[in-house]
Order: C-alpha cells, then structure tokens, then sequence
C-alpha cells in the first residue's frame, strides 16, 4: 500500500492530498527549527531526570495520605529543575489547567489585594474564577478585585496604561501566554520578560504568574526563566506527553509554591500529603517524551497555517511567524465551516472517529462551544483537537496530535470536510 491507497483509506481525496504535499514542501527548513528546539529541550528534561536520579522506586504507587513519597517529591525536583525554579507543586488532585490556575491565584492573593491582567480578556474559564462572570467562591467574593488592560490593536501590551494600572493594592499579575479563544497573537517568552522586567521597575513586590498552557517546550526557555514568580499549566497539554491522565503544575518561588501547596491541601499540611495512585510512571514517562511530542504538535499547527493561508482564510498565527503556543487559530467565517472542519478532526481520531460534534453550552463558557477530539485521555489538547465557541469571526482552534503524522491526517480530513460541504473549491 503507498502514500496515496493510505490516506484514500482514511477518507482524504486525491486533490486535498496533492494541495498538502505542496505545502509541505515548503516547510522542511521551518520543520527543522522545529527539531532543533525539541532536541534543546529534551536534554533539559533528561538533565533533571539524571540529576535527581530517577529510579525505578520511584515508579512505586502510594495511597492515603501519601506520606514519604519519593516518587512524587522527585518528579517535582525535577520540574523545578527543567524550569530552573526554587520549587513545583506537580499533583493529580489538580484537575486541569484552570484548577492549577485558581490554586495558584487563591493561594497568593488575600482579601483587598488586586488583581491585575495587563494582556486583556483572561480565558473563558477564568471569568468565574476571578469573579468577571458571578459564582459562588470566586476572588470576588473573597474581596480581591480585578483590573485589566487592553492590548494595543496590535496584539502587544499597552505600556503606558499598564503603568498607570499598577496600584497599592495590585498584588498579583496574571499573564495568559497563550490566545485562549481570541484571535490575537500569543507572548513570546522575551515578551513576557519584558513585561516582567517593566512591572518590577514600578513596584518590585508584585508576584508575577504566567499561565502557560499550550505554552511548554515551544520554546527553548520558559516564563520562569525570565522572572515568572509562578508558571502553571496543565499535565493534559504539552507536559503530560499524552501519557499523564489528570494533573496539572505550578513552578515557581519557594514561597509561592508552598502557599499553593497549602491551599491545595490543607494549611499545616502542604506538599507532605497526596498520594500519587500509581500515576508516577505515566507522569515521569510523559514529561520525558514531551519535548517530542510538542514539537509533532507544532509541525501540525504550522501545517495547518500554511494550508489554510494559501486558501485564502486568516489564520493566528501565519505560516511564517514564530511559533509561542500550539494552537492554531482558523477563522472560517461561519457556523457550518466551524462544523465541518471539527467533522474532519473527530474523523481523524483513534477514538470516537465515528461520533459527530455538536455544539453545546459547556460549563464555564458563555456561548455554545464545539469540541473535535477523539482523544485517550478526555479533554486532552495535546492529542489531536479542534474547538471553539460558536461565535464570529467563527474561528476554529486547532491543536495537538501525538505525532506529526497524525496531526496531518486530521488537517487534511478537516479540509477534505470542507470540500465535501461545497464550502471550499480546489
């Protein structure tokens, strides 16, 4: 069987076909920049892993309190290591990226702080969390208030207003790397640390925390490498490997840390209890392929730029700017587009492919959202997904894929969809 009987099999026409492989062509230099920061990165996590001295008892499962487990202590000496941090709090009690988010914020910030987001609206998920959206037990309720400057049309961050933002009060400020569902550009690394090195000049006592979600091992550095005080994301993203069933991090100070510890746990108890069920050899495992697996998650992306760029759609980022996160953003200009492309995803997966998407209110969002992923662990956007909330300019935001060859069928798939619906010509 050859390339062409292949992809036939798997639902891809030979036009659609014929138009990737063109595209392709064209990206072999990019792709090798792409290998390049994956080998960087993967000798920082082997780094770690030999310096802490991973072993096999580490592999060992604890359960109750979890007291004495050297697996999970050394699995976070080895985050703070590779993010070159004072310590990491790295648990499966965290249940995802906007849990980590809220321990970290609710840990660091007492009632009449404030809270300050100098890169606009924060995800969808956070709005109830900070109190933007009502519900019970936000920062809100517990008297932190909010304050947010607007990004420059531009997509860079309005110095000036940001200035005139930071208060007596401003305690905490939250830096979101990633787009989230806006169809601005996502921070660089050297961006965020400008940002850092600005806020410290004007009041050096502000913690400063990075939700990098989408974010880790793009890079060859991390937030935390230019000033984070806290960097957060989830074990389901990029550093799980697509091993890492639940989880999420948070890296950071020493002291930081050791308050998210206690509000994740109990005050007086910390990071000395939580059991680790048997989870440790798919976490180690998952944070060692992670470099790789990103970098297969960033080839689909700039795939997925190029081709839709050449016909014709905006995409967030172009196929030729630098890469910051794995999310590809594709505005396709209608509810039925968004349909069809997230069909082409779910049709592509290993899991579900015959299943349809269909848009629904999903909690924590204020309009109806469309979700692709047909994925092993649920929810994970480090395999191969699609989502957005049905909502103009009804942009598309796709993501992941555990290997680039599989990040590609469902790129291809996504358009064949289109094709197929009469909402594109070849």
């Amino acid at each position: 069987m050859n390339i062409e009987e292949t992809y036939r099999m798997l639902g891809v026409g030979e036009q659609v076909l014929r138009l990737g492989e063109e595209v392709l062509k064209e990206l072999e230099p990019r792709f090798r920049g792409i290998d390049r920061i994956a080998e960087i990165n993967q000798g920082k996590v082997l780094a770690a892993m030999q310096k802490n001295r991973v072993n096999a008892t580490h592999f060992a499962a604890t359960t109750g309190y979890g007291y004495d487990d050297s697996g999970r202590d050394t699995l976070e000496r080895v985050y703070a290591d590779t993010f070159h941090t004072e310590a990491a709090l790295v648990r499966p009690q965290i249940t995802c990226g906007t849990h980590a988010l809220t321990v970290a914020l609710s840990a660091n910030l007492l009632p009449g702080d404030e809270l300050l987001s100098p890169a606009g609206k924060p995800y969808d998920t956070l709005e109830e969390v900070i109190g933007i959206r009502s519900s019970p037990c936000s920062l809100k309720e517990y008297g932190v208030s909010y304050r947010q400057v607007d990004l420059l049309p531009d997509g860079s961050f309005d110095y000036p207003a940001i200035g005139r933002a930071v208060n007596e009060r401003t305690r905490l400020v939250t830096i979101q790397r990633s787009k989230g569902y806006q169809t601005r550009p996502s921070f660089s690394v050297a961006q965020i640390g400008e940002l850092i090195a600005f806020l410290r000049r004007i009041k050096p006592s502000l913690i400063v925390m990075v939700d990098n979600c989408y974010g880790e091992f793009v890079e060859e550095n991390e937030p935390s490498d230019v000033g984070a005080d806290m960097t957060v994301g989830s074990l389901i993203k990029n550093p799980g490997g697509g091993l890492a069933p639940i989880g999420g991090y948070i890296c950071g100070s020493e002291a930081c840390i050791s308050r998210c510890a206690y509000r994740l746990s109990a005050p007086g108890l910390g990071q000395e209890v939580g059991a680790n069920l048997g989870l440790m050899p798919a976490f180690f495992q998952g944070f060692f392929l992670a470099p790789t697996v990103t970098a297969s998650a960033l080839k689909g992306a700039v795939f997925a730029a190029k081709l839709y760029e050449r016909l014709g759609f905006r995409v967030v980022p172009t196929g030729e700017e630098e890469r910051h996160d794995i999310i590809q953003a594709v505005e396709l200009g209608s509810r039925r587009g968004m349909e069809a492309f997230c069909r082409g995803i779910q049709a592509a997966a290993p899991v579900d492919s015959y299943v349809t998407p269909t848009p629904w209110a999903m909690p924590g969002y204020d309009s109806e959202v469309i979700m692709a992923a047909g994925a092993f662990v649920q929810g994970s956007s480090i395999e191969l997904s699609a989502d957005g909330p049905i909502r103009e300019p009804y942009a598309v935001y796709f993501q992941g894929g555990l290997t680039w060859y599989h990040a590609k069928l469902g790129i291809l798939l996504s358009l064949q969809k289109l094709v197929d619906d009469g909402l594109i010509r070849l």
